[in-house]
């Protein structure tokens, strides 16, 4: 069975992008497309005395949403199978037990109802740090998420963590037929240099020559798999979000890994993955590494 990309939808501006991209990223991996809204608001409708004043329903206007989504899908591919639901139930749950049979799961960077100000909505944040399949986060500007980069960046982390990640974004870069960034950020503490300014290359050195033989390992076996796919390894000095959002510029989708520990309900996000999904210039996927 082709498990389906699911798509989070509430009408708002942010959602309906997210339906655009998920539209061309079914099509490049021929996944059929799920169409989801939650809403708990027809829990409370059927306790509430009828007005009689002829007041379309929270439930019609729910249907009314996800099937006017489906149109658009529609009009941007019709070769693309869509499928809708509305579940009555909050959106980050519903979605997180979507994500249990999905091949990934999209959202829009701030749902109907959100701060202005925020720079990713609680629903966004909320799935990418506890789905259990990937999760992309749809945010950037137009050129990121038309694709016109041709460039897939990855963050690479350890290799017992990242592994899936990996793999993701090597098919990513081969269902688009563009190059694959891989980033491994390294730093040197300070208190290794300080001794002895003569020597202060060295520590640098060795850093940089172990953060090479990290990427080397954990990019070996995708390479062998995926032998078309232009891969750019570049290794460079400097914290990992920060080289990550700056690079993302030039990106058309990050793609990074994250650990999802058994038993643990609380967000499971660490820095950079925290940071790209407020702060990246293009689509940002979590993916995650069951230990």
């Amino acid at each position: 069975m082709t498990l389906p990309l699911v798509v989070g939808v509430d009408g708002s501006d942010a959602s309906l992008l997210a339906v655009d991209w998920a539209v061309d990223e079914a099509a490049r991996h021929g996944l059929p497309l799920r169409l989801v809204h939650a809403s708990r608001w027809e829990r409370y409708e059927r306790a509430l005395p009828s007005t009689g004043l002829g007041r379309p329903s929270e439930r019609v206007l729910e249907e009314h949403l996800v099937a006017s989504a489906a149109e658009r899908a529609g009009r941007r591919d019709p070769e693309v199978k869509v499928t809708t639901g509305t579940v009555p139930d909050e959106a980050a749950e519903a979605l997180l037990r979507e994500g249990n049979n999905a091949f990934a799961l999209v959202t829009g960077s701030r749902g109907r109802g959100e701060l202005t100000g925020m720079l990713l909505g609680s629903v966004g944040l909320a799935v990418a740090a506890r789905a259990h399949c990937p999760v992309i986060v749809v945010r950037g500007d137009r050129a990121a998420l038309s694709g016109s980069h041709e460039r897939i960046l990855l963050g690479a982390g350890e290799p017992e963590t990242g592994a899936d990640a990996v793999r993701f974004a090597f098919r990513e870069a081969e269902a688009r037929g563009c190059a694959l960034d891989v980033v491994r950020a390294w730093r040197c503490p300070a208190h290794e240099s300080a001794d002895d300014p003569a020597l202060a290359d060295e520590p640098a050195r060795r850093h940089e020559e172990r953060a090479s033989a990290q990427l080397d390992a954990v990019l070996k076996d995708s390479m062998v798999d995926h032998p078309d796919v232009r891969v750019r390894r570049v290794t460079i000095e400097g914290p990992a979000h920060s080289v990550l959002v700056r690079r993302s510029a030039a990106a058309d989708l990050v793609v990074v890994g994250a650990r999802r520990r058994h038993g643990h309900l609380g967000l499971q996000l660490g820095r950079v993955n925290h940071t790209l999904l407020h702060h990246a210039d293009c689509p940002v996927a979590v993916v995650p590494q069951t230990v």
